[in-house]
């Protein structure tokens, strides 16, 4: 399922420059820009609360910025908004569906909004409610509610297909038939555009990210690049055995460790340049202190560990 990178020169489908968005007293978007290469899938990875959904409104032309610039294919949303409906589609956080509608009923009225729409039936196939077909909307769980309001936005075969956080609250396995969805739009040519506070998700399936927090963008581009620009060691992660404050500041001596180590809930991570350095100076220190280590792991650095240097705290939900 991991994304593989190809070096490809795509054209740009959207361009934002510098925009701003606040109600009355927050500044929701205080200042993102970003540009998307077509026929990708570019993720705007943030917490709750970040200004990723603002920002999605804004391009959709669903809400107006207060400064700034937005190019999608080309179009302005405020201003060309009846010209670029046709072009785009979206799956909202809280979508409103006719729930007396069959999923069969409801993807054919969207596929009627749209000039070439994609078939139902192979929409049906996509987001696997096959079974489903016939059943009310307000009658599905809400696994399946979360992959018909994905379906409406495929269906619409445009060419640019907005997925805000469309894997939220959801069961492994119906993330993972929601990923399979956006990669196969990826290789039909079309654009992706994803949010999403998952870490793992944005490192699998995107080409290029933006970190967003608090309203600004504190990172961007390919998930790969921005991880080994920042951490040319490998984490070193275990389950904290009561160290004192005294044997923490130790753990930064160890030979290897660069930088400091982090906890957080209840875990230990030390970012090392020789991790086997590392591992026999940690086993050392903890049989000086009578501490007995557990669930030691050792990995590459993720998409967090950005997140957590970047910002000094791990990703909130």
């Amino acid at each position: 399922m991991a994304n593989t990178e190809v070096n490809v020169v795509r054209t740009p489908c959207i361009e934002v420059k510098n925009i701003k968005k606040r109600y009355g007293s927050l500044e929701a978007v205080k200042d993102i820009s970003f540009s998307v290469e077509q026929g990708s899938i570019f993720g705007m990875l943030g917490p709750n609360g970040a200004g990723k959904s603002t920002t999605i409104a804004m391009l959709l032309g669903l809400t107006r910025r207060d400064a700034g610039a937005v190019s999608v294919l080309g179009l302005d949303p405020e201003v060309d908004g009846s010209q670029l409906k046709s072009k785009v589609s979206a799956q909202l956080q809280s979508p409103a569906l006719f729930g007396r509608l069959s999923v069969q009923e409801l993807l054919g009225l969207f596929a009627s909004f749209y000039p070439e729409p994609a078939s139902v039936e192979d929409t049906i196939a996509m987001v696997q409610l096959q079974d489903k077909r016939h059943s009310q909307a307000d009658s599905l769980s809400g696994g399946q509610k979360h992959r018909l309001a994905v379906g409406l936005a495929i269906v619409a075969n445009s060419d640019i297909v907005f997925l805000d956080e469309p894997t939220t609250g959801l069961d492994p396995q119906t993330r993972r038939s929601i990923w399979d969805v956006m990669l196969h739009l990826r290789s039909q040519g079309r654009t992706v555009v994803l949010t999403t506070h998952y870490m793992d998700e944005a490192e699998k399936l995107c080409d290029q990210l933006i970190i967003v927090d608090q309203g600004t963008v504190v990172a961007q581009g390919r998930p790969r690049d921005l991880i080994s620009s920042h951490f040319p060691q490998d984490a070193l992660e275990f389950v904290n055995p009561d160290f004192s404050a005294g044997e923490m500041e130790r753990l930064c001596q160890i030979d290897g460790v660069v930088d400091h180590c982090m906890a957080a809930a209840g875990e230990v991570v030390l970012y090392s340049k020789n991790a086997s350095s590392t591992l026999v100076g940690l086993q050392e220190l903890a049989g000086s202190c009578g501490r007995q280590l557990a669930e030691i792991n050792l990995r590459r650095p993720t998409l967090d560990d950005l997140f957590l240097k970047i910002t000094g705290r791990m990703m909130r939900s």
